[in-house]
């Protein structure tokens, strides 16, 4: 399973060929992460175009590992900046009641 997120990661493509755009014109491959980025920002900017583009990066399961990793270090690094535990940010982000 690593494996496959390891290949996702390095090459950003879904089946392992090239992705071209035009006869002579070859896009740029998109990491996980990336489309993870592009993705998450879109959402919070409630930009469907752009949430629609980083679904064509990756693979469905590589874009949802990536949020994920996105989200877990977003709450840690507010946790830090707010000198609290991931799990009180996490559940304030969330709007649930303190544990």
């Amino acid at each position: 399973m690593f494996g496959k997120f390891r290949k996702l990661w390095r090459t950003g493509e879904r089946d392992g060929g090239e992705r071209t755009q035009g006869p002579a014109k070859r896009e740029r491959a998109h990491n996980l992460f990336e489309a993870a980025a592009v993705y998450v920002a879109a959402c919070a900017e409630d930009d469907q175009d752009e949430m629609d583009k980083a679904t064509g990066w990756v693979s469905p399961e590589a874009l949802s590992f990536g949020v994920s990793e996105l989200a877990c270090r977003a709450v840690i690094a507010l946790a830090r900046e707010r000198d609290e535990s991931p799990r009180d940010v996490a559940r304030t982000l969330l709007g649930l009641p303190a544990a």
